[in-house]
């Protein structure tokens, strides 16, 4: 994949890329230079921030049952399952 250096001399990491490691804002990630090349190694994340309590709840407009996770669980759109679900044969 290839992406560009904007004017603030920032990288864009793609989008796929971000989604196959579980990437988030505030991730930390560590860069060095190996051989001429840029390698990027995200770093885990605290056991306090991985862990999501889910519970069923009813959601207010339809009145099904939905899975909560809390304010800082990762979003998942529909846009992205269906780019998960295109890897699989």
């Amino acid at each position: 994949m290839r992406t560009k250096v904007s004017t603030k001399r920032q990288l864009v990491v793609p989008s796929t890329l971000v989604r196959k490691l579980a990437l988030r804002a505030g991730d930390s990630v560590d860069a060095e230079v190996e051989g001429g090349r840029i390698v990027l190694t995200p770093q885990p994340r605290s056991k306090s921030k991985r862990k999501f309590k889910a519970r069923i709840i009813k959601d207010p407009i339809t009145g099904l049952p939905v899975l909560d996770t809390g304010p800082d669980a990762p979003v998942l759109t529909s846009k992205m399952v269906a780019e998960l679900l295109s890897d699989f044969p």
